[in-house]
């Protein structure tokens, strides 16, 4: 029994040094140490030992377990540590190698040109105010002197959400809201998204983008709004943009004009840009209408004012001679990229 004892002792100490692994060390410890172990069936049969014999075999078979389990322990501690150390070769960085590249991101063309136009017209002193787009019809509409069943509602195909809610199909709210809270003088653009139940195609979209300008202040003229516009459209096209204004109507406003700009493809002659007009439509304005301006808590016996709305989207599209709306909600990068 001492001579097997003296074995295990051999093997084990053998074997835990070959292993190379935790379960290794797992395997070994239930073979030598567990309920049906190499050692365990030796101490079974210290029964059968003379009174003389057992303790000595005890004190043999004690010190056996001491042994396996400090080599148990201390190989473990040993593949832990060559365990941590492959790893950390594995992980191992070279701080001195250049880092990865990763692309930056870049502005949407439409937030680029919104950006353009803010800074002009923020450049002119105007403030920029924002609201809401889930919009009420009153403000939508009837404060702007389009009322029920007028033949304006007709061109703007509206979602309504109720018979009195809507997403806006403008951004023209925004004259009414501001002068009910603010006193003049008033001189405000109000950019935002704006919905109407168009088909999508190449020039038409169900959510697009306008800007709305509103000045009111005592003596505000045709003129000054003419020489806004001029002014504005030469900062964002160029010094030699050349602009006309035609008569239109509009409800809210009155006078009220349409503004174009010779194209820049053919400078007047015609083609297939400007549909051989040699001009392109950018925005509509006018004369804030007297009615408006009572509806917005304003005397018009005492200020005037004008008003312009303009078409993000119509402005990028001239701005970096783009021929399709969809373009810019496609998210495509090979187009997006080009910005």
């Amino acid at each position: 029994m001492k001579q097997q004892l003296e074995e295990i002792r051999k093997t084990a100490e053998r074997e835990l040094l070959a292993a190379t692994r935790p379960a290794e060390l797992e395997e070994l410890r239930v073979k030598l140490l567990g309920k049906k172990g190499e050692l365990t069936a030796i101490l079974k049969q210290m029964g059968g030992l003379s009174a003389a014999e057992r303790p000595e075999v005890g004190r043999l078979a004690n010190e056996a377990r001491a042994f396996i389990e400090q080599q148990l322990a201390e190989r473990g501690e040993q593949l832990h540590a060559l365990q941590t150390n492959a790893r950390l070769l594995s992980e191992r960085l070279d701080v001195t190698m250049p880092g990865t590249h990763r692309g930056l991101g870049k502005k949407h063309p439409l937030t680029i040109v919104l950006d353009e136009i803010k800074a002009i017209f923020i450049g002119m002193g105007f403030e920029i105010a924002q609201g809401p787009e889930v919009e009420l019809d009153y403000y939508n509409f009837e404060a702007l002197n389009i009322p029920k069943n007028h033949p304006a509602r007709d061109t703007q195909d509206t979602f309504y959400v109720t018979d009195n809610i809507l997403l806006r199909t403008q951004t023209s709210p925004m004259q009414i809201r501001y002068m009910e809270s603010h006193r003049p003088p008033i001189r405000i653009i109000a950019p935002g998204r704006v919905y109407r139940s168009d088909p999508l195609d190449a020039t038409h979209s169900p959510l697009f983008h306008q800007i709305e300008a509103l000045v009111v202040d005592r003596g505000i003229t045709m003129s000054d709004l003419k020489g806004t516009l001029e002014a504005f459209t030469k900062e964002l096209y160029g010094s030699d943009v050349k602009v006309r204004f035609r008569p239109h109507h509009f409800p809210f406003t009155e006078p009220s004009c349409e503004m174009d700009i010779m194209c820049f493809s053919c400078h007047g002659a015609g083609c297939r840009l400007c549909k051989g007009e040699g001009w392109i439509e950018v925005l509509g304005c006018g004369m804030v209408h007297p009615k408006v301006l009572q509806n917005g808590g304003v005397d018009p016996e005492l200020y005037s004012g004008f008003a312009v709305g303009m078409g993000l989207e119509r402005i990028a599209m001239r701005r970096f001679n783009i021929n399709d709306i969809r373009l810019f909600y496609e998210n495509d990068l090979r187009f997006l990229n080009q910005f």
